[in-house]
């Protein structure tokens, strides 16, 4: 099998010292692959690009409504936060609205992203614990479809579990696939994970863009994770992270969605666009320039606004520059074709908050 191309390159002194081989997908309104690098059929693991999809069942069945659930407790379900402190709040008024606690969440306890809420568990002497886990938000929001579906709490990640019944019908649905045709693994949190190939992906995201082909009612929910989306950007990431500056600085034009191991996902509504981004060596970092490089030839954010998505330098211990990562010259011309492979701008009803 042919390699992926280079899509990334770390220069040291003028000389590239390491690269990262990868592959790219754009998928149009119609369903079509309209730009491409490498191999867009390998078989990924979608880790927490899958988030948006599991959190739909939450919206279209009617239990984030039955919960009154508000914006940023909806876009918590969907997030890959920080655990700051309007995370964990977000989290834990879920769980209250639900009559449970913390313990309840059956994600593990991870390190928290945010260095305020690190500093405070160092002060204090405490561990962190499953709250602090970036996919505490998602683990509320199976919760919640849980106790919505009357189906038992304590077993929530279970595969035959009701709750993930659900999640997985709903996930085959907005990939285009059979759901035998999805091979599951365990993610980070615990939670079931589905891999498809990066077209599929891809494809998944051009729906959640554009609402297409599904019904009012899904539809309407697609619409309002959108919305709540655009509007509350900091509750799918966080502070310092690409997820919410690319959605702030493009105005909510650009919704992107991290992944472990090096997948990143972007639904572009008025574009109608689905985009999937998966580097080889797994690396949490090379995506994002490549991500930026799309979006930049796509006009969607102002120049300066993700100058640090560009070119990010690299430092040694003593805060030396020592080298820049950026797109590698070959991936840049290729994205540069983007914009001519799109053509007109089609009318095909994209999701408008």
């Amino acid at each position: 099998m042919e390699a992926n191309p280079i899509l990334v390159e770390r220069w040291r002194s003028g000389q590239v010292e390491s690269v990262t081989r990868g592959a790219i997908c754009v998928v149009s309104s119609e369903g079509n692959c309209v730009f491409f690098m490498g191999n867009i059929n390998q078989t990924i693991f979608t880790r927490s690009a899958l988030k948006p999809f599991q959190s739909l069942p939450l919206l279209a069945l009617g239990a984030a409504d039955h919960y009154g659930f508000t914006g940023p407790e909806t876009a918590i379900t969907f997030g890959s936060h920080n655990a700051d402190q309007a995370h964990q709040a977000a989290v834990l008024s879920i769980l209250k609205k639900l009559g449970l606690g913390a313990d309840a969440l059956q994600c593990g306890p991870q390190l928290p992203g945010d260095r305020a809420t690190r500093k405070l568990l160092e002060t204090n002497k405490e561990k962190p614990s499953a709250l602090h886990n970036n996919c505490s938000g998602k683990h509320a929001g199976f919760l919640a479809l849980a106790a919505f579906l009357q189906a038992p709490l304590h077993h929530y990640l279970a595969h035959d579990h009701e709750v993930q019944r659900r999640v997985k019908t709903f996930c085959a649905a907005v990939l285009e696939l059979p759901e035998s045709d999805l091979l599951i693994g365990e993610d980070g949190c615990s939670a079931p994970n589905y891999a498809c190939s990066l077209y599929h992906l891809a494809l998944g995201y051009k729906n959640l863009a554009t609402g297409l082909p599904y019904s009012p009612s899904m539809h309407q929910a697609m619409n309002r994770l959108v919305e709540c989306w655009r509007k509350h950007p900091h509750y799918v990431a966080g502070t310092g992270r690409y997820c919410t500056e690319v959605c702030e600085g493009s105005n909510g034009e650009v919704l992107g969605k991290t992944g472990a191991d090096g997948v990143y996902c972007m639904a572009i509504p008025r574009l109608g666009l689905g985009i999937a981004i998966k580097v080889d060596d797994g690396a949490m970092g090379p995506q994002y320039l490549v991500a930026q490089a799309l979006v930049d030839e796509l006009g969607l954010a102002p120049l300066a606004v993700l100058e640090q998505y560009r070119v990010r330098p690299i430092l040694n211990w003593n805060k030396h520059q020592t080298g820049v990562e950026q797109v590698s010259d070959s991936a840049r011309r290729a994205i540069r074709q983007l914009p001519n492979k799109l053509g007109p701008v089609t009318s095909a009803s994209p999701v408008t908050a």
